[in-house]
């Protein structure tokens, strides 16, 4: 970016010390922005793990409606992004609603998926030792499914981070005055490059933060799991 700078205009290539300067003026004048994106990302993420964990169970366990919620899961997952985003305009009136419909129809397809594919790989062993002690359905649950499950959901989770982040953007983008997403699309209209690279930096931040977090929870709730090495 410094040598990128020295050859060319600063609405082209801005130096670090000038993207710097739009950080700091980002942090300090657009906090509410940063605080509703997050707000958005957290609530979206947790209703699909929530519901898309659900849907998974029901695609593993119940012989009846397990296939056509298959069904239905794989369909959405060919549903390009952007048509969901039109289709949130025309169906929904506040941008809140509008962007909670696209993050959770992109982002519930691949809990469910996981969690589906994470039932399918019990070893087949452990049913049967679990199932000559005649347990309830509850205790199945409790004591194999949901520990087989629980790092499936890790998994998904620490994969759709950065999915979800650019989704939240995009989403914001098209269909909200308020959040990182439209100030942007702000910065972009009024030629403010440096603003962008700065948002683009945080954004950057905000994914390994996040996933750093995601790896910590992981790493205490399943401390009890060895990690295989290969040598």
């Amino acid at each position: 970016m410094e040598i990128g700078s020295r050859f060319t205009y600063d609405y082209i290539m801005p130096s670090p010390i000038v993207v710097g300067r739009a950080i700091v003026e980002v942090l300090t004048g657009d906090l509410t922005h940063i605080a509703v994106t997050l707000w958005r990302l957290a609530l979206a993420i947790v209703f699909s793990l929530v519901v898309g964990v659900a849907i998974g169970l029901l695609m593993g366990t119940s012989k009846k409606a397990g296939p056509y919620l298959k069904s239905l899961v794989v369909i959405d997952t060919g549903i390009p992004a952007l048509s969901w985003m039109l289709i949130a305009v025309f169906w929904f009136k506040e941008p809140e609603s509008r962007i909670f419909f696209i993050l959770t129809v992109i982002l519930l397809p691949f809990y469910a998926l996981n969690v589906y594919e994470g039932l399918r790989a019990i070893p087949r062993d452990w049913v049967d030792m679990m199932e000559s002690f005649r347990p309830s359905r509850w205790q199945m649950m409790r004591y194999l499914i949901v520990p087989h499950i629980v790092p499936y959901i890790f998994l998904t989770t620490k994969s759709v981070i950065g999915y979800a982040i650019r989704m939240v953007i995009f989403a914001e983008l098209v269909a909200s005055a308020v959040g990182i997403g439209s100030r942007m699309s702000l910065a972009q209209s009024t030629f403010r490059i440096d603003q962008v690279m700065a948002w683009t930096f945080l954004l950057v931040i905000l994914n390994l933060v996040l996933q750093s977090a995601a790896s910590m929870a992981e790493k205490h709730l399943l401390k009890w799991r060895a990690e295989a090495k290969v040598r």
